[in-house]
């Protein structure tokens, strides 16, 4: 009788590596996962999100402001230049400047405050800092802060933004 040794070594054998498969894949996962969240931006947290909640009254007071005074904007683009033509149902004497903010729902690093200057009977014009496509809130304030015009913006669409005030209480 004579006795068969198998000699081979283990790195040889197919079980330890279908073994140690599992625990590797889930350590290059969880490396890819730690490397995902370092590198993303976290655009929907706010440091100061209690001060934030606390100044809504004051922003709510400067939309009711532009009811009472009856203000209409349609915003215009092409390219990266952005006109604007604002109304009044009364007589309300209109800024030098107005400041125009592009706030993206999810990306606030993509976020644009525009400066725009008057050209005379409600005309004002400014210049983007970066193109824009798709979705976008916009806000249209008076340098003072008295009031404030806000809406959505579909910045790809051909036409105007067109934003009215709800009606003062």
């Amino acid at each position: 009788m004579t006795m068969r040794s198998n000699n081979r070594p283990w790195y040889k054998e197919r079980w330890p590596w279908l073994l140690m498969a599992g625990p590797a894949v889930v350590i290059v996962a969880g490396v890819i996962t730690v490397w995902l969240a370092v590198i993303s931006n976290d655009g929907l947290v706010s440091d100061d999100y209690y001060k934030q909640g606390l100044a809504v009254n004051q922003q709510l007071h400067r939309d009711s402001q532009a009811g009472i005074l009856g203000l209409h904007a349609d915003v215009m683009r092409a390219g990266a230049n952005v006109r604007l033509l604002l109304r009044s149902e009364g007589d309300v004497k209109l800024a030098q400047a107005l400041t125009l903010k592009l706030s993206h729902p999810t990306r606030a690093g993509q976020d644009q405050s525009v400066q725009m200057v008057s050209e005379g009977q409600g005309f004002y014009s400014g210049k983007l800092a970066e193109e824009v496509s798709g979705r976008w809130l916009v806000s249209i304030e008076d340098p003072a802060g008295q009031w404030r015009l806000q809406g959505e913006w579909q910045a790809d669409s051909e036409e105007p933004l067109k934003l009215a005030a709800k009606a003062g209480k």
